[in-house]
């Protein structure tokens, strides 16, 4: 069939935008003629058995599947071997055009309702309610999460447009909400009451509380416009994987190390114009980075939230309470996802030089991602939830 915009064919004509013409290659947006609804099947097993008079135990399987999600692809890509193709023939030192599909455009980004998922869980908890004035709840969830698109318009890389969209499927990964094991505890204890003397002071203590335990979110890396080493185009090449990736959860100034990537094409170019860039890749060795789709790991969450409290009867129909609250008790450090701030794991350029003083395309030792962003500022500005230091308040309470 025939592609056309505004009356004019995508495979001869330029088109008008207004009242200028400009030069093609042109970007254009467009919608998959046979885009269909998505849906989600749901499905689930739980056995649940009463321990003693103030326990129950569940265990459970929970799963679904996604059908038809949306993403998009650049219709208009070239394949891995018409780069290759072009890059011998070629012969460049610097950017070319690889032949495309529709040569008076560049992107042809199409929505299409051809991305799935599915979710595996077990899911377990355990409730006690008013146990010797203990009321607590503890869950606890194993899962995997995969897709092979994790948003709607990529506002992070590579979430639903993949690297190569001439071959889909090699992004299918973990979902970028992924997160394998998670535990939450929450209780209420309340004292006994007392009688006597001092009882009103004596009387309505408690303690409260909420722990959050769970792992780190999936992420990958990406070149943000440094180099078109795959030869695609498209700005957002991954790294090859060329070791296996090392993390040091403890200190975000060194959260990974970059020593285990390189520039996805061979560096060796004797006509290279001396910079780390796509003027050093070797005529082709372009390729699209091995490094999957989210297969590194974040930082995990663990936070305590912890309070004291003293309900007084203060007459008939008014009660007081006393509160100190303490968020994040023991001041752990908590970062965001490392997308975060930017919706982007920028690798950098590469700054890897051998003996012989050329490059190598990888990353010399010392260089590190880093973390710069707590949850509360991940996203730019502060907002509710947790990454926060340790907070302490103290508030009074009144209830007719």
């Amino acid at each position: 069939f025939s592609l056309s915009l505004g009356g004019y064919n995508l495979t001869k004509d330029v088109p008008v935008f207004g009242t200028a013409n400009p030069l093609p290659p042109f970007g254009v947006f467009a919608v998959d003629q046979d885009f269909a609804t998505p849906y989600v099947q749901n499905f689930n097993l739980n056995l649940q058995q009463q321990l003693g008079r103030k326990n129950v135990l569940q265990i459970g399987y929970v799963g679904s599947i996604g059908i038809k999600l949306f993403r998009f692809l650049d219709i208009n890509q070239p394949s891995q071997a018409v780069i290759t193709a072009t890059d011998l023939a070629c012969d460049c030192i610097n950017s070319y055009s690889v032949p495309r599909n529709y040569p008076n455009f560049f992107y042809l980004n199409q929505e299409e309702s051809s991305a799935n998922s599915n979710y595996n869980a077990l899911q377990a908890s355990l409730r006690t309610s008013g146990w010797h004035g203990l009321s607590s709840q503890a869950n606890f969830v194993w899962s995997h999460s995969i897709d092979t698109a994790s948003d709607l318009e990529d506002f992070e890389p590579n979430e639903a447009q993949p690297q190569n969209s001439t071959v889909p499927a090699a992004d299918r990964g973990n979902s970028s909400f992924d997160i394998r094991r998670r535990f939450t505890w929450n209780f209420v204890y309340q004292f006994p009451k007392t009688s006597g003397a001092w009882s009103r002071l004596k009387s309505g203590w408690g303690l409260d509380g909420i722990l959050n335990l769970q792992d780190g979110q999936p992420w990958h890396l990406n070149y943000e416009f440094q180099g078109d080493y795959s030869g695609s185009g498209e700005g957002f090449d991954r790294p090859d994987e060329i070791a296996k990736p090392q993390y040091n959860f403890g200190d975000p100034s060194q959260f990974l190390n970059l020593t285990a990537f390189a520039a996805p094409c061979t560096f060796g170019n004797p006509n290279n114009d001396g910079t780390p860039d796509e003027t050093n890749c070797i005529p082709g060795t372009r390729h699209f980075g091995s490094l999957g789709r989210n297969s590194l790991l974040g930082p995990s969450f663990k936070e305590f939230n912890f309070s004291v409290f003293k309900d007084t009867s203060l007459m008939e129909h008014v009660t007081m309470t006393l509160r100190a609250e303490f968020f994040n008790l023991v001041n752990h450090p908590n970062f965001s996802n490392p997308l975060l701030p930017n919706f982007i794991g920028d690798i950098g350029a590469p700054n890897a030089v051998n003996s012989g003083g050329a490059f190598t395309g990888g990353y010399a030792p010392g260089t590190y991602y880093q973390l710069t962003a707590t949850g509360d500022v991940g996203i730019g500005n502060p907002f509710l939830g947790g990454g926060g230091p340790r907070g302490v308040q103290f508030a009074a309470i009144f209830k007719f």
